[in-house]
């Protein structure tokens, strides 16, 4: 089965849903089991079946292959994948099974060299709401590591080398109750909460810039207040999801929030930004392995979302985002290049297989050309 065939067969699981998240994870463990040179170990994590493989010496540089199978929901018809042209169209398509079906194929392409170790970790929840309590997380605090992790979040074909951190706010804003037909007697919390989310979007911090990226992103995610027809709400919170920028200080963020005046802070979630070199000898590699696939340059990029990668960042493996061709994901048109699945498949292989080499360069010569 080619990698386009393989995207196909796991976009047509439903993973936004328990059941045909077991249901795909029990057809990708028979996928790579099927010849009897593979070994998968499950695992579960909150109900849900965690995957992993090795290939390659035990000894050596281990590179880990990251992605996940679970995507956010969609209408039934998403899950019928169609092709036009060179495009592969349905949910999961660009986020990502698409990577996923190449980091499968690479794994076994790439059985055969003995001089680095490859990890396939295949986890159920990137997409879930509970930030705080993630299978990659888990796996990790297990004892999981390596040298370097490249998760198959959509890029392009760019190396993803930084990443915005998460700043992930409750606020609450309060007004003064009234009958609903003379609501100039009360002051509306559901429109005072639509006015500081706009004010929120012009604070100092929403102006600032880095080399990778233009602006922060602030996104009104949620907003629930009122708790009768006939009644001007004295109460509504909001959720406001900011990426900020490395080098920006959530703290001082919170700080600007809380100067807007009569609001609350209730609840607040942190990640950290994702770096990792340009001139590290693994991204080196990569680019190097995309080179050999692309008339171009593979560029070093920013990611405005965030991923797991992060996990990999905190306790010290450098890890970059990197991934195929496609647009639209999490929308109702997301599609992937097939033809880039077929490069991304090729990239990965060449970067393994000429990873030693670049290993054993001196320092100054593995940062030409940065």
């Amino acid at each position: 089965m080619d990698e386009g065939a393989l995207a196909e067969r796991l976009m047509s699981y439903d993973t936004s849903r328990p059941d045909q998240l077991r249901a795909a994870a029990s057809f990708v463990v028979g996928w790579l089991e099927r010849d009897g040179d593979l070994s998968v170990a499950t695992t579960e994590h909150n109900g849900l079946p965690v995957l992993t493989a090795e290939v390659g010496p035990p000894e050596g540089p281990c590179v880990l292959f990251h992605g996940h199978l679970d995507v956010v929901p969609a209408f039934a018809g998403q899950f019928l994948p169609r092709r036009e042209g060179d495009r592969l169209i349905g949910r999961g398509a660009y986020d990502m099974k698409g990577a996923l079906a190449c980091m499968l194929c690479a794994v076994k392409d790439v059985a055969d060299q003995s001089r680095v170790r490859v990890r396939l970790v295949v986890v159920p929840d990137e997409e879930s709401e509970d930030v705080e309590d993630r299978s990659t997380d888990a796996l990790i605090a297990g004892g999981l590591t390596g040298d370097f992790a490249i998760t198959g979040e959509p890029t392009d074909l760019h190396i993803g080398v930084q990443a915005k951190g998460v700043l992930a706010v409750r606020v609450e804003v309060s007004g003064t109750a009234a009958h609903g037909s003379t609501p100039w007697l009360g002051d509306n919390a559901i429109l005072k909460a639509h006015d500081t989310f706009r004010r929120i979007e012009t604070l100092p911090f929403s102006r600032e810039s880095s080399d990778l990226f233009d602006r922060p992103s602030i996104n009104l995610a949620r907003i629930e207040g009122g708790d009768a027809f006939n009644k001007v709400p004295d109460r509504c919170w909001i959720d406001v999801d900011i990426r900020f920028l490395p080098g920006q200080d959530p703290g001082e963020i919170l700080s600007q929030i809380r100067a807007l005046g009569d609001v609350e802070v209730l609840r607040v979630f942190t990640r950290d930004p994702a770096i990792v070199s340009r001139r590290n000898p693994y991204v080196l590699a990569l680019r190097d392995g995309v080179g050999r696939s692309l008339e171009g340059e593979a560029l070093s990029v920013g990611r405005d979302g965030a991923s797991d990668a992060g996990a990999f960042l905190a306790v010290g493996i450098p890890a970059v985002e990197f991934g195929p061709t496609g647009a639209g994901h999490h929308g109702p048109e997301e599609w992937v290049s097939l033809s880039s699945l077929a490069t991304y498949r090729r990239a990965l292989g060449d970067f393994v297989r000429a990873l030693p080499a670049w290993l054993e360069r001196p320092g100054d010569l593995r940062a030409v050309g940065q």
